[in-house]
């Protein structure tokens, strides 16, 4: 996820979604990934501190700054090239799977009162957005402690 000013994603030309702040996330789905892996990755995204409060700090949430989400659907953060040249996408989920577990961790966030805007699911598609900081985290649902 990235801390943005601005992130707009287009489809044929046309806006399917923006946001004039808050978070862009990339969310990749992997298999074996569940509900709960989306409910967790919803939670973390929702309340996590990465923008600045008074003091210049990093306090305040998504939800704290009245900002929005901007959710795409990202099967490339599964690209391994640890072997050749041209990625293997082995480790992402199937498209069924991913696009019910994309759309749950959509609905969680709107559950938690969270503004978010989508790309489409599995076109082709342009991002493009603004990273303020430059602040980028990686959240991973399997390195739960």
């Amino acid at each position: 996820m990235q801390r943005v000013s601005l992130a707009e994603v287009t489809v044929n030309g046309n806006t399917a979604g923006r946001i004039d702040g808050g978070l862009l996330v990339l969310l990749g789905v992997g298999r074996g990934d569940t509900a709960k892996d989306a409910a967790y990755l919803a939670s973390k995204t929702a309340g996590l501190r990465v923008f600045e409060g008074a003091d210049g700090r990093m306090t305040k949430s998504v939800r704290d700054i009245g900002g929005s989400v901007l959710a795409i659907s990202q099967f490339t953060l599964f690209g391994d090239v640890r072997r050749g040249l041209r990625p293997s996408f082995d480790g992402a989920a199937d498209p069924e799977t991913a696009e019910c577990l994309y759309e749950e961790y959509v609905a969680q966030l709107r559950a938690a009162g969270l503004d978010v805007a989508t790309g489409v699911f599995r076109a082709r598609m342009r991002v493009e957005s603004v990273n303020e900081g430059p602040v980028t985290i990686l959240l991973d649902s399997t390195k739960l402690l």
